[in-house]
């Protein structure tokens, strides 16, 4: 049986992946962020907002995958875990990416809340990394590129007005 205090840390992490607290809530950002713009360069930035989208994505997979697959093979870093850069993004990539990223998400959140996943136990085929470390890793680059895109979802706005 689970300790209170073990219960109390699985949920401040499931709080933290679905964006709680001072945290932008994924859902909220791409629920407001118009589709249609996503593929719009900004002067001054490498990426769209899909491609910070897509990045997002892509790192929660191989973070995800690498906490529950020992066979599991990360991108070449960093080019693997972003799109190529020619592809500016689309409405229907926008769509495929959010339903992707919130699947991982899902699968993240159920391995944290799974009383049988130990969350301080060193992950064996890795250098010392936790499914709480990796977990929180998820939340807190979720967190810094959702605030990236919050700026760039004003800039876009402003420029199509």
């Amino acid at each position: 049986m689970a300790q209170p205090e073990d219960a109390s840390l699985r949920k401040h992490v499931l709080y933290l992946l679905q964006g709680g607290s001072a945290h932008l809530s994924f859902d909220d950002l791409v629920n407001s962020f118009p589709a249609d713009l996503c593929n719009r360069r900004i002067e001054g930035l490498p990426y769209t907002a899909w491609q910070v989208l897509e990045h997002m994505r892509l790192a929660q997979w191989d973070i995800l995958e690498f906490s529950r697959d020992p066979d599991h093979v990360s991108p070449e870093f960093p080019k693997g875990y972003w799109p190529n850069p020619e592809e500016p993004g689309s409405a229907a990539l926008w769509q495929k990416t959010i339903a992707e990223f919130r699947n991982d998400r899902a699968q993240m959140e159920a391995l944290v809340e799974n009383e049988s996943t130990d969350l301080h136990a060193r992950i064996p085929h890795g250098e010392g990394q936790t499914i709480l470390r990796e977990a929180l890793l998820i939340a807190d680059h979720n967190a810094y590129h959702l605030g990236v895109l919050a700026v760039m979802q004003r800039l876009v706005k402003t420029r199509a007005e």
